[in-house]
This record gives structure tokens, C-alpha cells and sequence, in this order.
């Protein structure tokens, strides 16, 4: 089965800096999914409060199911961690492995 990698990266409001590191640790610690190998968030070296999400699933039935794992905590978070994002700097990307 092929890996599906999708990451979101956006900007962030620099005074939520601190906030926004707060919620993308919890995040971190309690999202979980099947089929979802890894979550991890990276910062742009060369441009600050700059910050990628990449999701690994271990296939594209575990990418298009995802949304269907709710979890109240998870929302809130999201719902946190979206009013921390500058207006129109999200782009999304979904890759998927041509080879296994």
C-alpha cells in the first residue's frame, strides 16, 4: 500500500508564538489515528513563525479516513490553533508514494 504524506503550512500571528507552541505539543502527545504513523511539526528555517504540519499515513484509506477519528480535545485544539493562523497563508499538500 502507498504512503500518503499530507502537511498544512501556514503562518502564524507572532504574538501567539508562545500559545501556538503550547497547543501543537498537546496536539502532538494525544493525536493518534489508525494508520496515521507519524505527526510532527517543523518550523521554517529561514523564515520565522513560519510552521509546517506533516501528517505519514500508512495508506490512502488511513488518509481519507482520519477525519472520521473526532476527538473533542483534538477539535478544540484545532479550533485554538486555527485563530492563530495569519489569514490566507495556509497551503495544503497531499503526496502520495509511487513506490513501496
Amino acid at each position: 500500500m502507498a504512503k500518503v504524506i499530507f502537511s498544512i503550512r501556514y503562518n502564524i500571528i507572532p504574538q501567539k508564538r508562545e500559545e501556538y507552541l503550547d497547543v501543537v505539543k498537546e496536539l502532538k502527545s494525544i493525536i493518534k489515528a489508525e494508520g496515521l504513523e507519524s505527526y510532527s511539526v517543523y518550523e521554517h528555517k529561514s523564515k520565522a513563525n513560519s510552521f509546517e504540519e506533516i501528517y505519514v499515513f500508512s495508506s490512502q484509506e488511513a488518509y481519507e479516513n482520519f477525519d472520521d477519528n473526532a476527538d473533542e480535545r483534538i477539535d478544540i485544539l484545532m479550533t485554538k490553533l486555527s485563530d492563530m493562523i495569519k489569514e490566507q497563508s495556509t497551503q495544503y499538500s497531499t503526496l502520495i508514494e509511487v513506490t513501496n
